[in-house]
């Protein structure tokens, strides 16, 4: 299986290489739901080409689950990464992309210590690959990726509509946002597969086999340092998957310290409509539990809940390009997973999408 799996109008098979060269010849008008890294990846490799671009976001600002959270607070240096924990590097290209963000300041490896905590204790984590973060969060990378971009933030896509030639986007409440030859959803699989359902089907389909959990984040502050010999954690027992010493990554302030705890997904899952008040004490109980410390209590405690967290069964085509009805979706969840796969995702749509009208593909 290529990079991309090109969808056809009544193709039996959703994953068959099918080109269709679009009847319109000249650059297309593209719109991009998300302003994470595969939706502005793609908006950026686009613009690159002259191709008109307009990206939705219905947050406040660019990072999806890249994220940071500032609280103010607790000190105007103060945040959290309550999504994405920090990525690695293993694609050539990627690998490529994460040497310039590192030489302009934006990224920098994460020297913490690693372990994992299982029913043996405290073990060392044993995998050598570098840990990127962004400096001073991880939404520097999507900050630095919106340069440039023209990005409508507070603005949900609820609806498509064919109108001639061009799909017209609208808001929860009919509001026109536009029309467009070309749309590319990068939101996570279940909501692609809804707001494709009845634009495009076969492509709602194929993207509703890609199975997202959820993951309650906590995030706490204590007035001192905790006594644990480790800045981040791989959990494996108790409702914890994950614990990390947000504080200790480079770029943020040291203090006051903070700590992200994650959930396992199955935790998350049972307690998925749980009020946010309700998870703090006992994953705060499971974090004293997987430590072995009877820990302070928090001067300050707050709960996200990430409905879209997780791939369970990611997909691998790297992106999703129906290309006669001009819909495209895109994310991590299209490519295995990782930071690394949403940025290779959203790179790949603008290649599908340049290829599709002729235009230059390759590097340079």
């Amino acid at each position: 299986m290529g990079p991309s799996a090109r969808l056809g109008d009544g193709a039996e098979n959703p994953r068959e290489r099918v080109v269709h060269k679009p009847t319109r010849t000249e650059n297309p008008k593209v719109a991009i739901i998300g302003a994470g890294m595969s939706g502005l990846v793609c908006a950026a490799e686009l613009s690159a080409r002259s191709i008109s671009v307009q990206v939705f976001e219905k947050s406040r600002g660019p990072g999806g689950r890249m994220s940071t959270r500032r609280v103010p607070a607790l000190s105007n240096a103060a945040d959290f990464d309550h999504g994405a924990q920090y990525f690695t590097a293993r694609a050539p290209k990627f690998i490529e992309q994460v040497e310039q963000w590192i030489a302009e300041g934006v990224v920098e490896a994460w020297q913490g210590r690693i372990v994992s905590i299982n029913a043996d204790g405290v073990q060392p984590s044993r995998t050598g690959t570098p840990r990127f973060v962004g400096r001073p969060g991880m939404n520097a990378v999507c900050r630095r990726l919106v340069e440039g971009v023209d990005v409508r933030f507070d603005t949900r896509v609820a609806e498509l509509t064919r109108s001639a030639q061009q799909w017209r986007l609208s808001d929860p409440g009919g509001l026109r946002l536009g029309e467009f030859d070309l749309v590319v959803s990068t939101a996570p699989a279940p909501q692609t597969a809804a707001l494709l359902k009845s634009a495009a089907p076969a492509l709602a389909t194929w993207v509703a086999r890609a199975r997202m959990q959820p993951c309650w984040a906590l995030l706490a502050a204590f007035d001192a340092g905790l006594p644990l010999e480790f800045d981040g954690a791989f959990v494996n027992q108790g409702p914890l998957s994950w614990i990390a010493r947000s504080s200790s990554k480079p770029g943020r302030a040291s203090a006051p310290e903070r700590w992200i705890l994650h959930a396992n997904p199955r935790w998350s899952e049972k307690h998925l409509e749980a009020d946010p008040n309700d998870v703090v004490a006992p994953l705060l109980d499971a974090f004293s539990t997987a430590t072995g410390n009877a820990l302070p209590n928090p001067n300050w405690a707050v709960a996200h809940r990430w409905r879209y967290a997780l791939t369970d069964s990611p997909l691998n085509d790297g992106c999703l390009f129906d290309s006669t009805a001009g819909v495209g979706a895109c994310g991590d969840w299209a490519n295995g997973n990782r930071v690394e796969g949403a940025f290779l995702s959203g790179r790949q749509m603008a290649l599908a999408i340049a290829e599709a009208y002729g235009l230059p593909s390759s590097e340079g």
